[in-house]
């Protein structure tokens, strides 16, 4: 199987040739030269598709959205389409981290001022068709897919979480705040399923480490029926949505399945929730939703190898007989990821993940 089949095949929860394999983020400089890349000779997707190839990723990106609006005097700095105030950050290693830096939004009215941004701006199809160029020279060995920032994440970060609680606190400015996000994503998405995209990848950040950014009241009267919208348009156009968000959704897990989300990344192993676990929730919601991630970053930065080759083993042995997983760290790879432990994992799923799934306990 191609990466594209193997990738459609597990969404589909029926069993591939093996359990693919996604990153959401990849800010690893040290493993990249590992593999024979120079990140600093990346132009387009050409050296970070090529990496993905050699590790054995199949799932990769293309960036359609938050693209920089203004650039700001401090070196690496600019606010972007969404009003976010981003920083390029360098680590020991060279690898560069894009952190965010508070929202330019002080209040409602600076909000109201600022031009939305366009679904129809060339550059984002521009984007996409060059990930796909990529992908088709590397004979899909690799699936590229677009992604784009939605609604939760992009709206709060504009303001910063401070601003924003006062913008919640009146209903009106709220809802149109949310539905400007809706109507961006749900457009964008319509117009890259209309171009072919069968998978689209949402940045939408629903909570953090010990629960929600907001009560589940309000997800569900200003972010749901967005979702269920961009879901529907998605899917009648043979389309799949990959929504990525940390944190524990645990209040709100049955509502993003009921939206017709299809897979959701990374199920954050890390949660002060104990019932946030994707062993638990796969024995519940597997036959419903395709599970990607789960592979703590934590573990990746300083557990045992063997801890996190028996992870490892695990997430392929309970949660991937018959398809819906895609094999992943529990966030990104970060700097602090050791080349030790990333190949720990790689080679566990390198070794024990081909079907029919055979791992040892």
């Amino acid at each position: 199987m191609n990466a594209p089949e193997r990738v459609l095949t597990t969404i589909n929860h029926e069993e591939p040739d093996r359990v693919p394999a996604f990153e959401s983020a990849f800010t690893n400089n040290t493993i990249m030269r590992h593999y024979g890349i120079d990140p600093s000779e990346e132009r387009g997707y050409k050296a970070s598709y090529e990496f993905s190839r050699r590790v054995g990723i199949d799932l990769v990106l293309s960036i359609v959205s938050l693209f920089p609006r203004k650039f700001l005097k401090e070196k690496g700095t600019f606010i972007d389409e969404y009003g976010r105030i981003m920083k390029f950050e360098p680590t020991e290693d060279g690898t560069q981290i894009l952190a965010y830096h508070g929202g330019h939004f002080k209040n409602f009215e600076d909000y109201e001022s600022w031009e939305q941004p366009d679904p129809h701006w060339n550059v984002r199809m521009r984007n996409f068709e060059a990930g796909r160029e990529v992908q088709k020279k590397l004979n899909d060995e690799v699936f590229s897919i677009p992604a784009t920032g939605s609604l939760m994440e992009c709206t709060w970060e504009g303001f910063g979480l401070e601003t924003f609680s006062r913008i919640m606190a009146r209903p009106k400015q709220a809802k149109k705040v949310f539905d400007d996000r809706g109507k961006f994503t749900l457009e964008m998405v319509k117009i890259l399923a209309e171009n072919d995209a069968q998978i689209v990848l949402l940045w939408d950040d629903y909570g953090f480490k010990n629960g929600l950014f907001m009560s589940p009241l309000n997800y569900r009267k200003y972010v749901f029926p967005w979702i269920k919208q961009i879901c529907d348009a998605a899917h009648k156009r043979d389309c799949k949505i990959l929504l990525h968000s940390d944190g524990d959704l645990m209040l709100i897990f049955e509502d993003i399945i009921k939206c017709g989300v299809d897979a959701l990344n990374p199920i954050e192993s890390t949660t002060a929730n104990p019932e946030y676990d994707i062993f638990k929730l796969n024995e519940k919601y597997g036959d419903k939703l395709t599970f990607v991630g789960n592979l703590s970053p934590i573990m990746l930065a300083m557990g045992e190898i063997s801890e996190i080759e028996n992870y490892a083993k695990r997430l392929i042995r309970e949660v991937a007989p018959g398809g819906g997983y895609i094999f992943s760290s529990g966030h990104s790879i970060n700097p602090a990821v050791t080349l030790d432990r990333f190949e720990a994992m790689q080679n566990v799923k390198r070794k024990y993940g081909n079907y029919p799934i055979k791992v040892p306990n």
